[in-house]
């Protein structure tokens, strides 16, 4: 997935947003995907980082601008500085930017990227199963909520 920096700004499908602070968009149904939202809100000291739902008309056209399909459970980004990360690259981007409690997933990066990819896959596939649904656009904290771009 490589595309030039903001290229979704030249992308008449994608809504406009404000693209100066990072953006994690993921399954807002996902149980899995809950706790990693709410992780990013404890360990985003800078309380910048916003997320958003794949099942948002914003979250599915940035999704698509990027090649992915919005309905693929395997469609995660992590966009910073204009530049897209997706699957286990994007939870090492934001662990990075984080730092912190989340330099563990540093360690990700001793795989090579194809057993990475394969892993990540896995988890995505089968995430509903193993973990269940839970929707993070219900957690009652009004900080988390400001973070929510719909």
């Amino acid at each position: 997935m490589r595309a030039g920096a903001f290229s979704f700004r030249d992308d008449p499908s994608v809504p406009r947003f404000d693209d100066i602070a990072p953006l994690a968009v993921m399954d807002a149904e996902c149980a899995l995907c809950s706790w990693g939202a709410q992780m990013i809100h404890r360990l985003d000291r800078s309380g910048t980082v916003r997320i958003c739902p794949v099942q948002s008309p914003l979250g599915a056209a940035l999704l698509r601008h990027y090649g992915m399909e919005p309905g693929n459970p395997e469609s995660w980004l992590f966009i910073a500085d204009g530049f897209a990360h997706a699957d286990f690259d994007a939870v090492i981007e934001a662990g990075r930017r984080f730092g912190g409690m989340a330099w563990p997933t540093q360690a990700l990066r001793i795989f090579p990227r194809p057993l990475r990819d394969w892993l990540y896959r896995r988890v995505a596939r089968n995430r509903y199963t193993v973990f269940g649904r839970g929707s993070y656009c219900a957690v009652p904290d009004p900080a988390f909520q400001r973070r929510i771009l719909r």
